[in-house]
């Protein structure tokens, strides 16, 4: 069962929070071949999260969301916590700035 999930979950086809606590809850997202996977996450609203951003590719990115007001680079090869929120309800984009026509997501806040 737990190698079901962990599959599904690098697969992108499954979005589970990595933890969580009192305060705050972990999401993880990829960068692979400049594109986020997934490419859309539902986090609850009104609560803190950390997304913790895994660049598999070779080069750097941009994490950049004007709508969350965040921006950070992350070397290729490696992870970033972005802390995020809490949110009102809604849908929040965010981009890969250095490769914007195909690192695109959407955070939805419910």
């Amino acid at each position: 069962m737990l190698r079901t999930v962990l599959v599904l979950a690098l697969a992108g086809t499954l979005v589970l929070p990595l933890s969580a606590t009192a305060d705050s809850q972990e999401y993880a997202v990829i960068i692979k071949n400049h594109r986020f996977e997934p490419s859309e996450i539902t986090i609850p609203a009104g609560q803190k999260i950390k997304l913790v951003v895994d660049n598999q590719d070779p080069t750097p990115e941009e994490f950049e969301s004007h709508s969350m007001n965040r921006e950070k680079v992350i070397p290729g090869r490696s992870k970033a916590s972005i802390w995020i929120g809490p949110l009102k309800p809604g849908s929040y984009d965010f981009v890969g700035e250095y490769h914007e026509d195909t690192a695109r997501g959407n955070i939805i806040a419910k």
